[in-house]
């Protein structure tokens, strides 16, 4: 360990929606740097079992699954006891699980609120502040996954967008809250992976003309970004860091 690194073996990480997608490419990565993972899902029981497996398989005991119903809040500190009863600490909180669909004004409902603000806002709050009492024993770290949405509207989103802001301004108000003891900061991803409804080429290629790298980028670019947060970060905290191949800078 160097004075700008922090070592992760022994430590562990709870992510959310830690079994596919972005999570799971979080999960490979800050694994294969030392650290432990509970993979938290709901539906995705299948694809969590068979990473934790696959990583148990390179690191025995490395890995576990929880499952939660993340808009149920009176379970989230059911959640965390899980992790820490058998780990025996938490070191760190990725807020990853998210909804994300459109909600045009004129057929938006409550229902779709309560989701998408649910899982985008309510949930990492509340998820936060079940384990900050383990973060604070641990010196530990929150890593919330907002969007480039939340400050550039996206046509049809509003609660979506609103939620992410939302969550943007959460990152940085328990980054203060919570300091000395524990850091807290943000991934804002632009496009890295396209919805799994799928989106036609030409909305697409709209998109990539937004992108100055004029390409999409990878799961592992979020990855990269968390595990320097994580390990290499050691004096940044309140900080939201969009990876988007330059999209926000403007379009």
């Amino acid at each position: 360990m160097t004075a700008a690194s922090l070592k992760l073996d022994d430590q562990w990480a709870l992510i959310t929606g830690g079994g596919k997608r972005i999570g799971a490419c979080v999960a490979r990565t800050l694994h294969g740097a030392g650290c432990n993972v509970a993979l938290h899902f709901l539906g995705s029981d299948e694809k969590a079992r068979q990473l934790a497996g696959e990583l148990n398989a390179i690191r025995e005991g490395s890995a576990i699954t929880v499952k939660a119903d993340l808009l149920d809040i009176s379970s989230l500190g059911t959640l965390v006891n899980e992790v820490v009863d058998h780990a025996g600490r938490l070191d760190i909180l990725i807020n990853n699980a998210s909804s994300f669909y459109p909600t045009p004004l004129d057929d938006m409902t409550e229902a779709q609120w309560e989701d998408l603000i649910g899982t985008n806002l309510k949930a990492p709050l509340f998820l936060c502040q079940a384990a900050a009492p383990h973060l604070k024993s641990s010196g530990g770290t929150i890593i919330n996954m907002i969007d480039i949405h939340a400050t550039r509207p996206l046509r049809n989103h509003t609660i979506y967008g609103a939620a992410k802001a939302g969550l943007a301004m959460l990152t940085r108000s328990l980054a203060r809250d919570l300091a000395p003891e524990i850091r807290v900061n943000g991934v804002s991803p632009g496009a890295i992976l396209w919805p799994e409804d799928g989106i036609t080429d030409r909305v697409k290629e709209n998109i990539l003309k937004q992108v100055p790298m004029k390409r999409p980028g990878e799961p592992q670019d979020i990855a990269d970004c968390i595990l320097y947060l994580v390990k290499d970060a050691r004096y940044v905290t309140g900080q939201v860091i969009a990876v988007d191949g330059g999209r926000s800078i403007g379009w």
